[in-house]
């Protein structure tokens, strides 16, 4: 174990203490009544097994503050009361074990399909449809609604009522999923975002909606249980990247200096990908961000403790391997092999 000496050292990020600088990064896995999006004994189970392992903040599956935030079938929700008082068990078998958890919020916009949304169209910054088909549901993406200002205004405070509703539920702060191509992220992106007004133009304009966002989360709970998820990859365009990675993530760290928040969390699916001049993500970033900084891509033990050791990243997120082994850390402390993640032995079922 001392080969993985700031692996397993406690830490203190913000409102979260920390057993172990590991988190259990957010996945999605459909596990929720269809039909109410509430969760039942078999996440009580998940996530206690985890917590029990001594990760050391585990970052829920995504979460949808709204009807139409609904992309997958299956997906849990947080919007109603219903679906609050379902997470509390699970909240409450995660601090049992003395582990942290939060919620993932989230909204996938144009990444639905109106047989998911009760008819409704997708909502998106402009009427630009994705390429591609709706995971598990194996339809075409539909062109979206543009939404309209007075949208806008809803859907923050939808996030806003989701991150109360969150705390209500028992679970230590949340995670706004900025990321991957979902509706915080069609903002953010040119060839998503066709708006002339202030939520469009170059970059720095166009991250007006993530702002507002993170803004009314922060308002709601306080910026120190909030984390914000972004990455340069989208889920419908695997291959899209920053034509200049420096620069955009310079731009974004001033966009989230702006709102106060403290925690953010870049994702990439590999964490060491050459992004820039021989450099990862997380090398830039840093150049550009003091506060803490949570890494996801992949990573194994001994490429986790490189990260942390470089000083890159504060917290490193694990996660197929996860699912796989639910006893994870207890594996790597006794030098036992890792399970391998295999999708049609493990998507189907919780471990």
């Amino acid at each position: 174990m001392s080969k993985f000496e700031k692996l397993f050292q406690p830490t203190n990020i913000e409102a979260f203490d920390l057993h172990t600088r590991t988190a259990m990064a957010p996945m999605t896995r459909c596990f929720a009544d269809p039909e109410t999006g509430v969760v039942g004994q078999d996440v009580v189970d998940y996530y206690r097994r985890r917590a029990k392992d001594g990760i050391g903040l585990i970052i829920s599956e995504g979460i949808v503050i709204s009807e139409r935030a609904k992309g997958n079938p299956g997906v849990p929700g947080i919007y109603t009361q219903e679906q609050i008082d379902s997470w509390k068990p699970v909240t409450e078998a995660v601090h049992e074990e003395g582990g942290t958890i939060i919620a993932q919020i989230w909204h996938v916009g144009r990444l639905s399909h109106s047989g998911l949304i009760n008819g409704h169209k997708p909502q998106a910054p402009s009427a630009i449809a994705a390429q591609g088909q709706v995971p598990r549901f194996r339809k075409p993406y539909e062109e979206p609604e543009e939404m309209s200002k007075e949208d806008i205004k809803e859907v923050v405070e939808q996030y806003a009522q989701a991150a109360k509703n969150a705390i209500e539920a028992g679970f230590d702060g949340v995670e706004i999923h900025g990321a991957h191509g979902y509706l915080i992220d069609q903002f953010n992106s040119d060839w998503s975002n066709k708006r002339t007004d202030e939520y469009g133009g170059d970059l720095a304009q166009r991250l007006t909606f993530m702002k507002e966002v993170i803004s009314a989360v922060i308002d709601a709970i306080g910026k120190e249980r909030v984390v914000i998820r972004f990455s340069p990859h989208k889920l419908d365009k695997p291959d899209y990247r920053w034509d200049d990675t420096e620069k955009a993530i310079q731009t974004y760290t001033e966009a989230f200096k702006e709102t106060g928040i403290e925690i953010i969390h870049p994702s990439m699916l590999d964490f060491y990908e050459d992004v820039q001049n021989g450099q990862n993500l997380y090398e830039i970033t840093r150049k550009y961000w003091d506060g803490p900084i949570i890494g996801v891509g992949d990573l194994t033990p001994e490429s986790a403790e490189k990260a942390l050791q470089a000083g890159w990243i504060d917290v490193a997120a694990i996660g197929r391997p996860l699912i796989s082994n639910p006893d994870y850390l207890q594996r790597i402390k006794n030098g036992d092999a890792l399970v391998e993640y295999d999708a049609k032995k493990h998507l189907p079922e919780l471990i």
